[in-house]
């Protein structure tokens, strides 16, 4: 067994985590079946041999596109074969899976396909770069890093559906939303291999990012589902290990969807009736037997801001507090309160024995209340930094814990706080 092989029979035992870091380390190419190589890495990049040259599915980060396309180019001049690729399909535009494009691209050009929206996608990117490079800094602890303004573009767009026929291997490509606007899952019926793109990622779905654009969980659910109807033998998602065999595979899905329509029909309900959106996040709950499954566990997104991204989805901006309409500057609120309290410093102390007695959430509001109050006392700022440091230890998401962290670190008085 090699070793992607291996790390895909020991996720699947539930032994080990799966990291969702873009420095994770290159893992190396295994061939999973005649003609099918799978590229593990941070975005994995899977290869299919054909008599015409190679049809890739997505090509890696900066960081890790040489790597895949050196990987690919080796494995088919051991057997003889032209490693020149013929046509490269973005699953969706995140730079993660595009920005590689060049290095597939080295040796000649090739046709790179995509669903339409991708266009628009990266025209937003351009527009945005600046916020884009603030939030992966924080998210991934990336000092320095830039959001890159150039892309690839793709040659072939389609609307719905689009089947290609390379070299004897027929490519179905389908577009449904779910983590993007812009998504494509591929199908290979002759090889029995599906590649999911992020609709599957080994970890609860990226459905709720509150640092991203709009996600689609509903859609999400109906493309995982019409996917295990397929009776693939190999799942080859966009991050982590493989899944094989026909049985696990519509396993992963199927659950994957019950997890995503469980928290869509909850919100729902409680939208439907009314409720708050303060009220619904206290109701709406995940079932623990699903996010105990080692492909689903919360380590990257969580359950509650999907459900905040269905509110924005379908219910705006508005959380249905009416003071949070047209509220009053932070600082002056907070300000009023720590006066109200005796001052910052008693409101800093009262945060650090709620964060003792695990009430992270309360103790973070008073901790920034009294930072806000009193910015530059230094007192105050030893608390709040010592409040979101418990609190990034107690969480599980790479989302939450990147938030935190952040804040523990905050030396600015002023950032953010105009």
């Amino acid at each position: 067994m090699g070793r992607v092989r291996d790390t895909a029979e020991r996720l699947w035992q539930g032994e080990g985590e799966t990291h969702m870091s873009p420095l994770a380390i290159f893992a190396g190419l295994e061939e999973l079946d005649e003609g099918v190589a799978f590229v593990a890495s941070f975005c994995n990049v899977i290869g299919f041999a054909t008599d015409e040259g190679l049809v890739v599915v997505d090509t890696g980060s900066p960081l890790t596109g040489r790597s895949s396309a050196t990987a690919l180019k080796e494995w088919r001049t051991e057997r003889d074969a032209s490693p020149h690729v013929h046509t490269i399909v973005y699953t969706h535009g995140h730079i993660d899976h595009v920005m590689g494009a060049d290095a597939f691209e080295a040796d000649g050009p090739a046709r790179v396909v995509a669903h339409r929206a991708i266009e628009d996608r990266f025209d937003r990117y351009v527009l945005t770069a600046g916020y884009n490079a603030a939030i992966n800094r924080r998210q991934f602890r990336l000092p320095g890093f830039e959001w890159p303004t150039k892309y690839r573009r793709p040659d072939l767009t389609y609307e719905r559906e689009l089947d290609l026929d390379v070299g004897g291997r027929r490519f179905a490509l389908r577009h449904d939303r779910g983590e993007t606007d812009d998504h494509t899952w591929v199908w290979v019926p002759e090889a029995r291999a599906l590649c999911t793109g992020d609709l599957f990622i080994w970890a609860s779905p990226n459905c709720g990012n509150p640092q991203k654009a709009q996600r689609y969980p509903r859609e999400w659910a109906a493309a995982l589902r019409k996917m295990a109807r397929l009776d693939a033998a190999l799942l080859l998602p966009g991050h982590g290990p493989p899944i094989l065999g026909p049985d696990r595979v519509r396993q992963a899905l199927t659950e994957t969807a019950e997890l995503l329509e469980t928290l869509v029909e909850q919100t729902l309900h409680w939208m439907n009736e009314g409720a708050p959106l303060d009220v619904i996040v206290q109701k709406v709950k995940a079932p623990e037997r699903l996010l105990a499954r080692p492909y689903l566990r919360p380590v990257y997104d969580e359950p509650e801001f999907v459900v905040r991204n269905l509110w924005r989805l379908y219910g705006g901006w508005w959380d249905g507090d009416p003071a949070e309409l047209k509220p009053a500057p932070r600082t002056e609120l907070a300000e009023e309160i720590a006066e109200l309290c005796g001052g910052a410093e008693k409101l800093a102390r009262r945060a650090v024995d709620l964060s003792d007695a695990d009430e992270h959430r309360l103790a973070c509001h008073l901790a920034d209340m009294a930072f806000r109050a009193a910015p530059h006392d230094r007192k105050v700022r030893d608390a709040r930094r010592d409040v979101y440091a418990r609190r990034m230890e107690t969480e599980t998401s790479l989302m939450a814990r990147s938030v935190y962290r952040d804040a523990a670190a905050e030396k600015k008085p002023d950032r953010g706080f105009s």
